[in-house]
């Protein structure tokens, strides 16, 4: 029998591509979807169902219906710049839609959920490379979202046996080469996507916001990772938790920072097209640095990706071709 997993935001960005490796492995998937940023195309593998994670009732019916054996989740609102100006909006969406669906979990005895979670909770870390113990001091509404997410994990573990990984991801990108999915936000706010956009005239001008951070070139640097590599990542996690272990928290990133000038001028080598681009202000909430140490996402969960920043861009310039006949 199929194990049945619910994947809760499966028609977004990452979701999507978890649950084609979910489908992969054989398990039976279920995706529960508003469709606020997700896409009723992604969902290719398993049933849907359309809701909303403040949907208590409407929630709590497809547990009842469906009986997962374990749930993925990624519903979440996760634009920096808007979480500044709309708190109240992510600490309700982000906060109280997790409490949901680990309530939901208790009361249909549903024991392990993998959480999508993200760098942000470590705020302006005083070190190049972040491990999971370093300190959590977020500096924007989203990251400290997603790090009161993680408190009520520990909370529903100690008293209701709830078991959980929290995978603490750097910067997604890339897509499924079979080009099936990939990224599609509206509007986009993600910086592959956005320079991409700017080479078809799809958007204006890249804009870099900020060059004078305290990095070599000025501008902030990343760690990118290939969202195939982070689907599977989920898939470990769940396995990982089926084999009866206790809850814990991944880093989910290359180790490797890229600033914005060195992704310019790598989308440059890999398009050909020199990259139309103007200089504005810093953003309110902007580290200057974010790269991940993922040893022990290595070790724990056998993890490693497998796509370099060549692979990642080389899918995203396919993608972004491939998305233009499909909004024209």
């Amino acid at each position: 029998m199929e194990a049945k997993v619910l994947v809760i935001g499966g028609a977004g960005y990452i979701g999507s591509h978890t649950c084609k490796f979910l489908a992969e492995k054989g398990y039976q998937v279920i995706v529960y979807d508003n469709l606020s940023t997700g896409h009723r195309e992604f969902v290719q593998w398993g049933d849907f169902e359309f809701g909303d994670v403040l949907d208590v009732e409407n929630l709590r019916s497809v547990f009842d219906k469906y009986k997962p054996g374990g749930v993925i989740h990624f519903a979440a609102k996760s634009i920096v710049k808007n979480s500044m100006e709309h708190p109240g909006e992510y600490f309700w969406n982000n906060v109280v839609g997790t409490l949901n669906i680990l309530e939901a979990m208790r009361d249909f005895s549903v024991k392990n959920i993998v959480v999508s979670g993200s760098c942000a909770v470590y705020g302006n870390p005083e070190v190049g490379i972040i491990t999971e113990d370093v300190s959590k001091k977020p500096v924007n509404t989203y990251g400290e979202s997603k790090l009161f997410v993680e408190k009520m994990l520990h909370a529903f573990k100690e008293a209701y046996k709830i078991e959980s990984v929290c995978l603490r991801y750097f910067n997604a990108a890339g897509c499924d080469p079979e080009l099936k999915i990939g990224e599609w936000h509206e509007p986009e706010t993600h910086i592959i996507p956005k320079i991409l956009m700017s080479l078809d005239k799809k958007e204006s001008s890249f804009r870099v916001y900020g060059d004078d951070y305290s990095t070599a070139d000025g501008t902030c640097i990343r760690d990118y990772i290939h969202v195939c590599d982070l689907a599977q990542a989920h898939i470990l996690a769940l396995q990982y938790l089926e084999k009866g272990n206790s809850s814990d928290i991944f880093n989910l990133g290359s180790g490797v920072g890229f600033s914005v000038y060195e992704i310019i001028n790598n989308i440059e080598e890999v398009t050909g097209i020199k990259v139309p681009y103007s200089i504005g202000k810093r953003r309110l909430g902007d580290p200057p640095c974010l790269v991940a140490n993922a040893e022990k996402a290595s070790s724990i969960l056998k993890w490693k990706p497998q796509n370099n920043i060549q692979q990642i861009l080389f899918t995203a310039w396919a993608w972004q071709k491939k998305l233009n006949s499909i909004i024209n």
